[in-house]
Formats: C-alpha cells, structure tokens, sequence
C-alpha cells in the first residue's frame, strides 16, 4: 500500500458569530451603540472615544465595531472604573429622556421612500447630497419629535471608496459592508424570526430581508436581497448603490416603490403621506392603488385617493437626469400590473409619459410620481421654477407659471454639522430654546455680541484641526501614490494654517464646473504664491464610474496640483464622505462653489458650511440665489452674459480671480494688533446672523408641513371619510366631465368688431359674453380669456388672466362674461381657455383638461 503524501477532505466551515459579551455594569452601551442618535450627540460619541481612544479611531469611530474588538478583559476593567460607568449612566438618561418622548399625533403621519440615506460615514448606503439630506431629514423628525418611518436599502457593497492613481486617475473600489459590524438591527417578524418580505417581479419572487437602523425616534427599513433565498440574478440587486444596468436599476425601484410598501404592510404601518424623495420610489404607488383595487375601488377612485396622500420631491434640474426605461424593458417586469388594477397596457404605461399615446417615448419614473402624487416640489425656489418648466409637457393647457408645482428650500441637520465648538459658543450667548427655534433671526443676532476675538479663535481652532486631520488621514496614501516620499513632506509642510483656505467639495459632474479656477493658470499661479496674501484650495469629491468626462476633470486638477507652482497651494482630497465633509465645512475659510446655471437644484454643503463661521463664494443658483446677503459671503451674478459656455466660464473664471485678488484676500489679511481681521469677522457675523437662520433642516421639515403634509393631510381625510365617499364622487364627476368633454360647444361668441378685428385701444373697457353649451353638465366649465404678451426676446408670457362670470343659465346653455382691457400698447396674444371647475379639486392640474377656442 502506497502512502499518500497527503490526506484531507474539504472542511465544511460553518459561519459562527461571536456576539460581544458586556458585563451587565455596561449594558447600557449596546442599545446606545445600535442607535445613530450618537452620530449627531456629542456627549454620546466622547462616551465611545473613552473605552478606548486608539481603537475608536482603528474602527472607524463605528460604536458597534468597537464593543465587538474590545476585549472582555477590557470590558471588565472598564466595568469596574466608576467614572466611565458613571459616564455611561449620565448618557444614557439623556438619551432614555429623548426616547422616551411620545410622538406628536397633531401632525400628520409620514412614511418617506428614498434610495439612499447618508446618516454616518460608518453606514455606508450614501453617494452623495441626495443621501445626505435624506438622512438629515431623518434626524430632524427625530428631533422634533414627528412621526414618520423611512425606507431605503442595506447595500453589500454601497458606494464605492475613491483612491487616485499615481497619474491622478480615479479608482473605484467596492468593499463589502459587515452587517453584523454596523449600526442596525434584523426587523423581526411576528413570531420572532428575521423578517422576509416577498416582492413580486415577472412571474417569480424576490425575497428581501429587511433590516432597522434606529435614527433616534425613527425608524428606517432596509431591504437586502443579498440572500440564499434568491437567485444569483437577484441577489445583486441591492449590491452596490447606482451600480449596474437598467434592468437592474429597474429592479432595483420595482424593491424601492413596491417592496417598500409591501414591507410597511407587513410591519403593520399605515402612514398619513407617502413622500417619494425623488423619481427612484414612484412605483410605491403602484402597489397602493393595487392595494386600493383590491379593497373593492374602481382605479379611479383608487387615484384619487393615492394621490391625496403622495408628495414627489424632484431633486434633478435637467430632464436626462431622470430615470427612463424602454418599453420592452418595463413591460417584462410591469405588464401583469395593468390587468390587476382594472386599465389597459397603454394606460398603465402612458402614465409614465409626458405624451401617453407615443410609443416610441420611454417610461419615466419622474413624470409617474407627478401623474400619481397631487404635490410636487422643488429644493429651492429657482429650483421649483426650473421643474415647472420641465415638466410642463405633463400637464398641457397651462403655462409653467401657472402650475402647482412648488419647492421646499433644502436645509442641514445644526447638530450634525455645526461643529463641536461652534455649538458651544451658541449654546453660551444663545437663548436657551434655541433649538426649539431654530429659524428665529433675532436668536441669531445675539452673534453680534460675541466678541470679535472669540470668533476668531473659534475659527482659528477649527482650522488647525482640519490641516492636522489632513496630515494625519492622508499621509500614507499620498505616499503611495506620489512616489516621491520628499515631495510628500514637501507638500505637508506646505499646508499653511495662516494661509486663506478655500474648500471646494462635490460630485464631480461637469456641470458643476470645478475646472473653474484652472482657466487662467498663469494669474492663478500670481495668486496662490502672492507672499504677502497666501491662499490655498482643498478641492474633493468623487464622479460616478460612468461618467468618463467627470473623471477627467479630476485628473486634470490632480496634475495641475502636482505642478511645482501650485504644489501645496492646490491639494485634492480622497474619498470625500461625512467624515472629511464634516472637517472640511468647518475648517476652511471659503466654501466654493461654481455650478452652471441654473443647474444647481439646491446644494447644501454651502449651508453646513455658514453654520461654522465660513463665507460662501458662489454662484448666485440653487439656495445661494435666496441665501446671498451683501456683506455676508460674495456671488457671481446668476444671470448669463455669453451663451456661448466657454466664453461664460472665463467670465466667471475671471470675476472669482478679481473677487479673490481685490476684496476676499486684502479683507482677510486686513489683521489689526490682536492679530485678526475685524471686517472678515463682521462678515462672519452678517452670515451666522442673516443667513444661517433660514436654512437649518428645522426650517425645512416646518416648511413641508406648512406647505405640503398638512393639507394633503387634510384633504385626505375629507375623501376617505364614510367609505371614501367623497373620493368616489370626484371620480364619478371627473368620468362624466371626460365622457362629455369632446361634446360640449361654444354657441356662440358676442365680441366687439375691435376684438374681432385684433386691434383694440390701450384702457378702454370691451365686454365679452360667451355661451357654452354644457351637454348635461351641472355648471362644470369655466372659461378664462388668457393674454400673452410677447418679450423682447420672442418669448411668450402670461400678461394676464381674466376668469368669465356666469350670468345666466338656461337648462345647459350657460351665458358667461368679463369687461376685457388692456393698459399698455404693444403686441398682445389672446385666447379662452375652457376647463373643469370643482371646488373639491386641489388644483388645476389635478384634472387637466383644457379646450382652447377664440
């Protein structure tokens, strides 16, 4: 018998999870580290730093992480030393006091779909501003107390980790999540078991288990199809966050709209608004006009009902920013839909297109959620102005200026991203409610007061810390990738914490222009190395992996700070997340920022920025157009000189260098005797006083509740009221307006031979009398005589409208009139529009019907 040299079978390894023993002295720190409220409670965090300063910071600062790699030797000497358990203790009441607030039932209810939620850089199911302000929005229901839950998904792989290339090319690395290491909990169901929700796709299952993230009060559901249970078609769904194909990204809102909804259901959650933060969730609505239908409505009154209830925030300015999917595509996924909820394939899928009966027009996510929410908005006010143009199409008939569609300014999180020692120096010259009163402008006056060296200290303070954190975090890739080791310390020792610091930080899309500042290299070159005023740019950010020309612009930045005359004067960042983001917004001097017009929608990292005492250089677009006071940060006019771009941004290009070399840097360098400049601590002053009032995510969540939830709230509750009662009669008139619509006749038309004619006199008065025959209709029509007046441009624009009164009725013939003038000569437009009147109806476009006749 020959000896084998070698004998084994394949081990069958077994996954074992070693759970962290506590003992019981320290029980406490389990539940505080399993709820994000440490991510924005100071004390909380310190609380974590002390079990083990050096860990902590090994770990990602990640609360969970850090009990799991604490040993229990360690455990048990923390245990017995009374100062951290006393610690823990006065944390924990603060934190219990919190929680235990009952949540206030006077408001409505809201249950808030998005796909992705930037909460802390340990959780990593955030790309960028969309998530960010999801996630601030979340905070700040907790903290005033609202009653809301939220959806959104746990990605293996999230987004991806940004590292540069030796030559500055952008590398894309996806690094899987531990879920058992993060900050969330299994929902469990009923019987005590992992909650699994089934969500149909084509004629098969999907099966997402569903996870918690404790956001303080509220509670956010993630779905993970990463799973046995699926297929390894399925399973990637919810891998990585804007990653893969269409059909995938399909998928992906199919698990959004309609698994989010089924998995409400499941919990047994019922919320008053369903709030589709962008187009990804729309298909939320789907599944509950199915719900609906299946309780016995026509799908009619089921869309009466569903949009009562729904809002569409519409984060995107321009329409190829908005999700699409070919017919085919939908269809193979969404056809079986149609038959369920009583309407034909064409009707289903023609609420998805701004044209519903071309075929050859895709799908889109967007113009559905406007189709089947009564509210849509905006995140600032030029914002809401852009999306009424851009969705125009949608509701023919009425002119952009006429639509429904309103906006919600974005606002920041204060406790998030008011550094520590900016909340302290509030907390002490502030009015004590001052949290509770976040948009009171005479609280934030009391900055006026504070004197002039303390601001600057404060800012001082915080500078030294950012370049410090700059040293520290990026000393080992920089010496990766630079090669030279001399020319890393070269540039350490370059980052002058005297020198005027400008931050730029955002998604590098091309539209947000961070080539900028390189158009003129020789006068930038003047500027960065002027001895007397030094300056230096931090610029960062990360483009999507697609997207080959926003990779561009960060290679070409990259090489121009590797250049001898801009090496340590321009310096860009890796891997922008909450982490840098937080440092950066408070320690430099300038926020930057330098969109295309109008094509920031809103923009926020300039807002968390004036919370820490730094100016705002930008474009007056997006928030900065309704932010920007004189005196307090500086603007590049939102108004175009060239269409011609390239000429537009060397203007631009040119007015920041001008901005830069004779106001920005001689009024920072303007130091007194005690070493400061009082001027730039003035403007300090005039944007914490003036502006940073007006843009805390306070003022934001109020604000949709003001404009949006309270009335949708409201008018719900009337529809739903006696078996939906009212709903069913609004769909039974709007059915009987539409099957008479192409019926009803203009008898006749009584017009002064001036009016016939097209030439009429500047103040005089002309009476029109219009009679309308209904065709059995109860005083259903009205009519508007609409004047345009035509700019210097060739653009038509609404002078004028001038509703027409019913005089008299004879059985269907109704007698409309109006005295008609107009004060100012020129070139005029008119016409009378006809439409469906019903003071049930929440607005115009709620049944868009119009018919126009002269």
């Amino acid at each position: 018998m020959k000896i084998k040299a070698s004998c084994s079978n394949g081990a069958n390894w077994k996954q074992v999870d070693v759970k962290s023993r506590i003992p019981k002295e320290l029980d406490k720190l389990e539940e505080l580290a399993r709820n994000m409220w440490w991510a924005w409670n100071h004390d909380a965090r310190v609380l974590f730093r002390s079990l083990d300063e050096d860990l902590f910071d090994e770990v990602g600062q990640n609360p969970v992480l850090l009990l799991e790699r604490l040993s229990y030797e360690k455990m048990e000497e923390l245990s017995k030393d009374s100062s951290v358990v006393r610690k823990m203790n006065d944390v924990y009441a603060a934190f219990r006091e919190y929680m235990d607030v009952e949540p206030d039932k006077t408001r409505p209810s809201v249950a808030y779909f998005c796909m992705e939620y930037g909460l802390n850089h340990v959780l990593k199911i955030y790309s960028g501003g969309l998530g960010v302000l999801a996630g601030d929005y979340l905070k700040e229901a907790s903290d005033s107390n609202v009653d809301m839950c939220a959806v959104g998904f746990l990605y293996r792989y999230g987004y991806f980790t940004q590292t540069l290339s030796m030559d500055g090319q952008q590398i894309a690395n996806y690094e899987a999540q531990n879920f058992g290491s993060l900050p969330i909990e299994r929902q469990l169901d009923a019987d005590g078991n992992p909650m699994i929700v089934e969500v149909p796709y084509l004629n098969y299952k999907v099966y997402a288990s569903v996870w918690r993230v404790n956001v303080g009060r509220i509670k956010l559901y993630l779905l993970d199809t990463d799973n046995n249970m699926n297929s390894e078609f399925d399973r990637p769904i919810t891998h990585a966050l804007y990653g893969g194909d269409w059909e995938n990204r399909l998928k992906q809102e199919i698990l959004l709209g309609i698994g989010g909804v089924l998995t409400l259901k499941k919990l047994g959650i019922h919320k008053d608004i369903y709030h589709c933060n962008e187009g990804h969730a729309a298909l939320c609505n789907i599944q509950r006009l199915l719900d609906y239908v299946q309780e016995g409505l026509s799908f009619n009154q089921a869309l009466e009902l569903v949009r009562a209830s729904s809002l569409y925030t519409v984060h995107t300015p321009v329409p190829a920013g908005h999700d699409y999917f070919d017919e085919g595509l939908f269809s193979k996924y969404m056809s079986g839909y149609a038959s369920v909820l009583g309407i034909s394939w064409d009707e289903l899928i023609g609420m998805g297109r701004q044209n519903p009966d071309d075929h050859s027009e895709r799908f889109c996510m967007s113009t559905f959620a406007c189709n089947t929410c009564q509210e849509v908005n905006g995140v600032s006010w030029l914002h809401g102005k852009v999306s009424q143009q851009m969705f125009a199409n949608i509701w023919k008939g009425y002119f952009p200026e006429e639509s429904h569609v309103g906006y919600v300014t974005n606002g920041v999180h204060f406790p998030t991203w008011a550094s520590t020692s900016w909340q302290r120096l509030y907390r002490k010259h502030f009015d004590k409610d001052f949290m509770k009163d976040q948009s009171n402008e005479s609280i934030w006056e009391a900055i006026f007061d504070v004197s002039d060296e303390e601001i600057w200290k404060t800012r001082m303070e915080l500078k030294t810390k950012l370049i410090h954190y700059i040293r520290e975090k990026f000393r080992d890739s920089w010496l990766k990738n630079q090669g030279d080791p001399s020319r890393v310390i070269s540039l350490m020792d370059k980052i002058n914490p005297n020198a005027l610091l400008i931050g730029f930080g955002r998604r590098f899309a091309t539209y947000k222009r961070a080539h900028l500042l390189f158009t003129d290299l020789d006068r930038l070159a003047k500027i960065v190395n002027n001895p007397h005023y030094p300056v230096q740019f931090l610029y960062t950010g990360k483009a999507h992996p697609a997207d080959g020309a926003g990779q561009g612009l960060i290679k070409k930045i990259y090489e121009i700070s590797q250049r001898p005359e801009f090496l340590g004067k321009i310096i860009f960042l890796e891997n922008y997340d909450m982490q840098l983001a937080r440092r950066l917004v408070s320690g430099v001097d300038i926020w930057m920022n330098t969109p295309t017009r109008p094509l920031e929608a809103s923009g926020t990292s300039g807002e968390k920025a004036l919370m820490n005492g730094v100016l705002n250089l930008s474009v007056l677009d997006g928030w900065w157009l309704e932010g920007y006071r004189e005196g307090a940060g500086w603007a590049l006019t939102e108004k175009r000189t060239y269409d011609n771009q390239a000429y537009q941004d060397q203007l631009d290009a040119a007015t920041i260098y001008s901005l830069l070399e004779n106001e920005i840097l001689p009024l920072y360098y303007a130091r007194n005797s005690k070493g400061y400049s009082a001027g730039w601590v003035k403007t300090i002053k005039n944007s914490i006083a003036h502006i940073a009032p007006h843009y805390t995510m306070k003022r934001q969540l109020d604000d949709y509740y003001s404009k949006f939830y309270n009335k949708e709230a409201a008018r719900f509750k009337v529809l739903a009221a006696d078996n939906y009662a009212k709903a069913k009669e609004i769909a039974a008139w709007k059915e009987t307006v539409a099957s008479k619509w192409d019926q009803i006749e203009v008898v006749s038309a009584d017009k002064c031979d001036e009016l016939i004619n097209g030439t009429i006199e500047s103040g005089k008065d002309y009476t029109i009398r219009i009679v309308i025959d209904e065709k059995g209709l109860d005083d259903a029509i009205g009519v508007e005589l609409v004047t345009l007046h035509t700019d210097a441009d060739g653009k038509d624009h609404i002078y004028s409208v001038e509703p027409l009164e019913v005089v008299k009725r004879e059985g269907d013939l109704f007698t409309f009139e109006v005295v008609h003038s107009i004060n100012n000569a020129g070139s005029f437009k008119v016409a009378y529009r006809m439409f469906p009147k019903n003071k049930d109806l929440p607005h115009r476009q709620d049944f868009c019907y119009v018919k126009w006749f002269n």
